[in-house]
């Protein structure tokens, strides 16, 4: 009988095996940090990377929430109704124009809406008081915690700061500034990239 058809014994054909399997694992191993470059890591995103968001799906007076930079963030679609509050409230707020530098407005929402379309708002969702979290009062009036003639915005409840559906704080409030508005731009009609606003300076 030839050596070729000797039958092969247990452990040369064990060590085949894990040989095999061996380098299985490493084609995976290998593949996988390559695959994985395609798409920004956790740890990526938590230090900055923008965030796309998709608005197709949002309804008039609905707000979106996302996370960028570990920061709640705001997107929220004004009725027709809620942009004209706005000018009910110009002269109840302390920074109208967004004048302040604290935390400086973009210049494509240093506008009446303090947004790049009036539709859509943009906020970070972090009081500017001590760095609470607002909770949004659309609803005018009606709120024991709110004044009688309230036409719709956020109440930071940890200490009693409102601000109106631009984000704009109140006077006399404890919050010292605006909701911070982030860099962001329109990649089409129904998506907006939050973190960069390069093609929108």
């Amino acid at each position: 009988m030839s050596d070729s058809s000797k039958p092969v014994d247990s452990s040369r054909r064990t060590a085949i095996g894990l040989t095999c399997a061996a380098g299985a694992v490493g084609g995976v191993a290998v593949a996988i940090p390559f695959v994985s470059t395609f798409a920004p890591s956790e740890k990526a995103k938590a230090a900055g990377a923008p965030v796309e968001v998709d608005i197709s799906a949002m309804q008039p007076g609905e707000l979106k929430r996302v996370e960028w930079r570990g920061k709640p963030v705001w997107v929220v679609r004004r009725t027709p109704e809620m942009l004209e509050s706005l000018k009910k409230t110009d002269d109840k707020v302390a920074d109208p124009n967004s004048d302040r530098t604290a935390y400086p407005t973009p210049p494509y929402a240093k506008n009446e809406y303090r947004s790049i379309k009036p539709e859509y708002l943009v906020v970070v969702g972090i009081c500017s008081h001590l760095g609470c979290s607002p909770t949004e009062k659309f609803q005018s009036g009606g709120d024991p915690s709110l004044p009688a003639d309230w036409p719709g915005g956020f109440l930071c409840p940890c200490h009693g700061s409102t601000f109106d559906l631009a984000g704009r704080v109140y006077k006399n409030k404890p919050a010292p500034d605006n909701l911070e508005v982030p860099p962001y731009m329109y990649l089409s009609d129904t998506r907006l990239l939050i973190g960069d606003d390069k093609a929108s300076a």
